[in-house]
């Protein structure tokens, strides 16, 4: 007999909760909240990446409906605080008022009743600009020449050097030794929905209210508070339903700041819904890496030591909380990956450039880091004359060898690193792809296989903040578990779901513990108003941090529910079990949940002596190792490339992966091909490119090519089960792996696809265009 625990519980692949208002339209996003009396806003932007602002200049009558800096004086600039050594971060001033930094930055707040209107009165105010040159190539500008902040001398955020062993000694023995420069180009996170904030002042509460879509509320409200100098008691952050965030909407915007002071000072309510040129020139852009990794291996391909160069540009500014340095830092910490060399040197540099600011997205520094190191191992084992797998899993860190500290001091705990390389070319059938590869295609295209390794950190706390000079330490979450008095159980929590399904994967958590089925659970999130404080959804954390905060606030109730449960049973309480929503004692004898809520709540006078009325828990959760618990994969891809016009066909995908303990393994594999989905975008499609003045040249979605269904292929999973240690039922988070590894996997296909021409692309995305100069480039070497 199956039990609800076994139904419903950690394992178990239950049907997602949140679809069913999705799919028949009454999800409700920023968009579709309507007040009365509502204004729109609109941005008046700089069409210029770098100038000094002369003037500005509003057409009569705009006073009271187009605002700049100096009619919110109030407005204090973003602050990014950092304990990094010799990291430098500019004031952000929400509105410019002396110069702009990049196309798009904000310089006016334009009201009107419709977006149009407000168009239209942003078009009639006039700038005045003295034009400057542009930062644009991080490499080349780093040191100097223009300045994007003139008081600093460069262009530096930051520059540091992680070293450990002896990479002299490694450059001493090596007998191969690979070098080369990858260039992973500057994309955007483009969620399906946009950013977008409605603000009001309710005058019965002295508060404001601020609708935003955004991945975290509770911190939002925060910054708010800090930029307005208002008590948080007078500010409400809600976050409805949030089409899609993948880190992009984990940072601090100059427009939420803007309609949060403007619906201070109005006495009506201001919204602005970004359409996707706003999205493209000024949402978080990310990746953007540049790499030069030199691997020194021994005749047979064994690692040595790797020296790395990772020089990232970060945009303009740096978004709130974090800053700008997150990027570099993750790439030189993850790039040694799941193998054992331990000689390693990496210099890091974050630039400061006339662009976007850059943001996290879903990877955050380990694509670009991926592709360095894979892409590496792979040329070393062609070096060798070796297959590239053979030579992956023989530098890989042995599953006896766990728990194992990398070179860059990452800590892995469990896997089996070397099983997930022989899953993944199991999935694609590799003899069956040589054979192909040697029977030749009838259409001249040439076929390759290609596999990348990595690992994710996941689930990090306090230690690893702290470790990195952060102003905010996202060290824990929270849950307030509460069985109203019919029984039914509702969990306030501090994460934010926009689009995990994490509303069904907590209630698993609670039913796993409680024996309440799905249904009778509901999960709230995204109201700083009513729920436990928590810092949001990012970094791969969220069914670790508040799935063990609803796994421990749970355990709270049901040992208070035990208590009352055997006082009713006349019992003692260890005599009890509580179990799919029953309390049962000896010779069978039972009682509800919800006839045990009803005292609880309605009969206090049946309660034990001692016992308090209601069925409320709060619990905090951070993992006991705090430096994070990876998951780990493999991905493999197949390709089709034509040497005549450089079109490059995905063929086939698969994964090979391991994040421990599956809450909900349907939940699992839909993240996993999500993030397939916008690695294969980096990898082939995705691009922001800018000219020499800084102008950037792709403003809608003409110019910005993302993957569609039909060019994706039927993505292969697989499963390795290795539970971490120091979690909740052994959870690791696997949110963001989806999309590390697959422009490294398909940038490795591709060059077995052109391996008799001597032809390799080392840049993404891989267009028609850099794999025929590639080719031009192999043919005029020989």
């Amino acid at each position: 007999m199956q039990t609800a625990k076994s139904r419903y519980g950690v394992g178990a692949s239950v049907l997602r909760k949140e679809d069913d208002r999705h799919l028949r339209g009454r999800g409700e996003f920023v968009a579709d909240i309507r007040l009365p009396g509502t204004q729109h806003v609109v941005f008046l932007r700089s069409p210029h990446a770098h100038a000094r602002i002369r003037a500005v200049t509003l057409p009569p009558g705009a006073m009271g409906r187009v605002f700049t800096a100096a009619h919110l004086p109030h407005v204090q600039p973003i602050r990014i605080v950092t304990q990094a050594p010799g990291a430098k971060s500019p004031l952000w001033h929400p509105l410019a008022s002396d110069k702009v930094r990049y196309v798009g930055e904000a310089i006016a707040a334009c009201v009107a009743p419709s977006r149009a209107a407000a168009e239209d009165l942003a078009a009639s105010v006039a700038v005045e600009y003295d034009v400057l040159d542009a930062v644009v190539d991080a490499p080349s500008q780093m040191r100097g020449g223009a300045l994007v902040h003139e008081t600093w001398g460069d262009n530096l955020f930051s520059d540091r050097t992680l070293e450990a062993g002896d990479i002299a000694a490694a450059l001493r023995a090596a007998e191969i030794v690979v070098t080369r420069e990858y260039r992973m180009h500057r994309q955007s996170g483009a969620p399906m929905e946009g950013r977008g904030v409605l603000a009001y002042r309710d005058h019965r509460l002295d508060e404001v209210v601020v609708y935003a879509s955004t991945q975290t509320p509770h911190t939002l409200r925060v910054a708010i508070g800090e930029c307005l100098g208002r008590e948080l008691h007078r500010i409400r952050v809600v976050a409805p339903d949030v089409g899609g965030g993948f880190g992009p909407k984990a940072r601090l915007y100059p427009e939420e700041i803007i309609l949060a002071a403007l619906a201070s000072q109005l006495d009506y309510p201001v919204r602005w819904i970004e359409d996707r040129n706003e999205h493209l020139l000024t949402a978080a852009h990310t990746r953007d890496q540049h790499h030069r990794v030199t691997a020194y291996a021994d005749r047979r391909g064994k690692i040595l030591g790797v020296e790395a160069e990772i020089i990232v540009d970060a945009g303009a500014y740096g978004l709130w909380p974090q800053g700008p340095y997150q990027e570099a830092n993750m790439a030189a910490r993850c790039l040694p990956g799941p193998y054992t060399f331990a000689n390693y040197r990496a210099r890091y540099v974050t630039v400061a450039t006339n662009k976007a600011p850059l943001g996290p997205y879903r990877g955050v520094g380990r694509p670009g880091a991926c592709f360095a190191i894979e892409r590496t191992i792979d040329e070393v084992a062609r070096a060798a004359g070796r297959d590239p797998a053979e030579v992956r899993i023989e530098n890989m860190i042995p599953r006896e060898a766990m728990p194992y500290t990398s070179a860059a001091g990452m800590r892995y705990d469990s896997g089996d690193y070397r099983a997930s390389v022989t899953l993944c070319g199991e999935l694609l059938d590799v003899a069956a792809i040589r054979a192909r590869q040697r029977r030749g295609e009838a259409d001249g295209r040439l076929i390759g296989v290609g596999f990348a390794s990595f690992t994710e950190q996941t689930a990090h706390g306090a230690a690893e903040f702290a470790s990195r000079g952060a102003q905010i330490i996202p060290g824990f979450e929270s849950c307030t578990a509460r069985i109203l008095p019919d029984g039914s159980l509702v969990l306030h929590v501090g994460i934010q779901s926009h689009g995990q399904g994490l509303e069904t994967a907590l209630s698993q958590v609670a039913s796993e513990e409680l024996g309440i089925t799905p249904a009778h659970i509901s999960v709230r999130h995204g109201d700083t108003e009513s729920t436990a404080f928590g810092f949001g959804t990012f970094a791969s954390r969220s069914m670790v941090m508040s799935g063990g905060a609803v796994a421990r606030a749970s355990r709270a109730l049901r040992a208070k529910i035990e208590c009352i449960g055997a006082h009713l049973l006349q019992c003692d309480a260890n005599d009890v079990r509580c179990a799919d929503g029953i309390v049962t004692g000896p010779q069978g004898r039972s009682v509800t949940i919800g006839e045990i809520a009803k005292i609880a709540h309605l009969r206090m006078h049946e309660l034990p002596p001692g016992v308090e009325p209601l069925l409320d828990a709060t619990a905090t959760y951070e993992p006991s190792v705090s430096t994070g618990v990876f998951s780990y994969a493999t991905h493999g891809a197949v390709v089709a490339v034509d040497p005549e016009t450089g079109a490059v066909e995905l063929l086939d995908f698969a994964v090979a992966e391991d994040c421990g303990t599956m809450v909900n393994p349907m939940l699992v594999e839909g993240q996993i091909r999500g993030g397939v989905a916008q690695g294969i975008g980096t990898a082939l499609c995705e691009e922001i490119a800018y000219d020499r003045a800084g102008q950037p040249l792709a403003a809608s979605f003409l110019d910005y090519h993302m993957p569609a269904a039909f060019e994706l292929p039927a993505i292969r999973i697989g499963h390795l089960h290795n539970p971490a240690t120091a979690t909740e039922y052994g959870m690791k988070g696997m949110g963001e792996g989806g999309a590390v590894a697959p422009p490294a996997a398909i940038a490795n296909a591709v060059r077995d696809a052109l391996a008799a021409l001597g032809a390799e692309v080392n840049e993404t995305p891989i267009t028609a265009p850099r794999v025929l100069a590639a080719i031009r480039k192999a043919q005029t070497r020989t």
